[in-house]
């Protein structure tokens, strides 16, 4: 088989037409059936070796449904119809019990639909299983009913969207003490990532193995403009990188921005703003291996009597030179018709004013001198996050990556948080003259 897909892969379109004429009806009509020859590899097969958990991450829409399906289809068929398989006796895990039943088995990619006629199984709703030709029966149950798994026994089990389920930890533990049958009892679980404990166990587990994708492996067996769509709309964002990227994005103890309060901080596009800075946070040499410089374009909002900042780019760059990146922070301000530029100079001093004067004598410069930790400057202003005073005119990825790692302890990121670094002075700036921040004695130590 991994010869006839090697040979589609590369063969010419009139080669594959050859083939196709040699085959008869019954090969032709079976060929749709052989998932060996359309899965897609990194994700939809699965891994060789000594395994007891697969776990199937990825995006929605990515593949996983019917993976899980393809996986337990090739434990139950055997060489005939009415022959046996490797496994007789599979658990179908979901949610609910009518997600179980509505996605596993009688969805798009679910169990009935990718079993050829003449080994089609039959559903039987009054004890909720479903039987194969050759007697193979896999029943399905309800995480939030873990205790209907007492009793039953299987050699097989298939787990979809673990990371949603509310009973998960109870259902998963009455799994293993029924996963007792055959020489090798194995599970596969399908699911889209989510933080919490019994996923990120399951997924540190010694015996488990993981493959993933992204929503955008799959493109082609999605509906025409779908991925461009949730691109354009979730593209970056913690829910998009979870949902189409297949990522745990999860909160570390401690963290000064929860990835929810970013999200709830995000708009499609900037209020009307009243004025615009451009912050700079240099890095301390111009190597190579020196950090990135953070370069933050921001607004102020007034909407009532109160004022909002609002993020509007992310121009950071990497690794510069010390005259690329003061040309970048110029070009930044008037891309954006900024009235100032804000730089720290507690390593650079006159010389960051230096720089960026060779580039634009005029530029209206402030310099900030930083007197405590990184942490403390960054608490008030998450402050304002969670007062709901920050927003953010589209998604940030490198930069929300350094805010959710930034931590009341300290930064547990790598290198520098130089883009947070310049997001705290250019909102601080903003908002220097809010009545609010200005009263606030951390804001006033800044």
């Amino acid at each position: 088989m991994s010869f006839v897909r090697e040979f589609l892969s590369c063969a010419s379109d009139a080669e594959i037409e050859e083939l196709l004429d040699g085959l008869s009806e019954n090969a032709l009509r079976s060929i749709s059936y052989l998932f060996e020859l359309w899965a897609i590899e990194g994700h939809q097969v699965a891994p060789e070796g000594d395994w007891n958990t697969w776990m199937i991450m990825g995006g929605r829409g990515a593949g996983k449904t019917r993976a899980g399906a393809e996986w337990v289809r090739g434990l139950v068929e055997g060489p005939t119809p009415e022959a046996p398989g490797a496994c007789r006796r599979i658990a179908l895990i979901g949610e609910t019990y009518d997600q179980a039943r509505d996605v596993m088995v009688l969805g798009d990619s679910g169990l009935i639909a990718c079993c050829p006629p003449d080994r089609k199984p039959r559903w039987i709703a009054s004890r909720r299983v479903l039987v194969w030709p050759n007697g193979a029966e896999a029943q399905v149950f309800s995480a939030s009913d873990p205790e209907a798994m007492r009793g039953p026994q299987f050699d097989g089990a298939w787990c979809d969207e673990l990371a949603k389920w509310k009973k998960g930890q109870h259902a998963w533990d009455m799994l293993q003490f029924a996963l007792r049958l055959g020489d090798d009892p194995r599970c596969v679980v399908t699911t889209t990532p989510a933080p919490g404990a019994l996923f990120e166990e399951v997924l540190g587990e010694e015996g488990t193995v993981v493959t993933q994708a992204a929503t955008s492996a799959n493109t082609a067996n999605l509906a025409p403009g779908f991925l461009k769509a949730v691109t354009k709309r979730y593209g970056g964002t913690a829910l998009g990188r979870q949902e189409l990227d297949g990522e745990l994005i999860k909160d570390l103890p401690g963290a000064l921005w929860p990835r929810d309060r970013i999200e709830a901080a995000r708009v499609s596009e900037a209020p009307e703003l009243e004025r615009i800075v451009v912050a700079v946070d240099p890095p301390v040499t111009g190597r190579e291996d020196s950090d990135a410089c953070g370069i933050v374009v921001a607004g102020l909002h007034r909407e009532g009597d109160s004022w909002k900042a609002v993020i509007l780019a992310d121009l950071s760059v990497e690794a510069a030179s010390p005259l690329t990146w003061a040309k970048a922070a110029i070009a930044a301000r008037d891309d954006w018709s900024a009235d100032r530029v804000v730089a720290e100079v507690n390593q650079g001093g006159d010389l960051v004013e230096n720089l960026l004067r060779q580039v634009d004598r005029n530029v209206s410069y402030r310099g900030v001198h930083a007197s405590r930790s990184k942490q403390a400057r960054a608490e008030p202003v998450a402050a304002l996050y969670e007062q709901g005073r920050v927003l953010h005119a589209g998604s940030f990825p490198a930069l929300e990556d350094e805010m959710a790692a930034m931590l009341r302890s300290g930064y547990s990121g790598r290198g520098s948080p130089d883009r947070l670094d310049a997001l705290v002075w250019a909102v601080t700036d903003l908002m220097q003259d809010a009545e609010a921040v200005v009263n606030h004695p951390q804001v006033r130590g800044l």
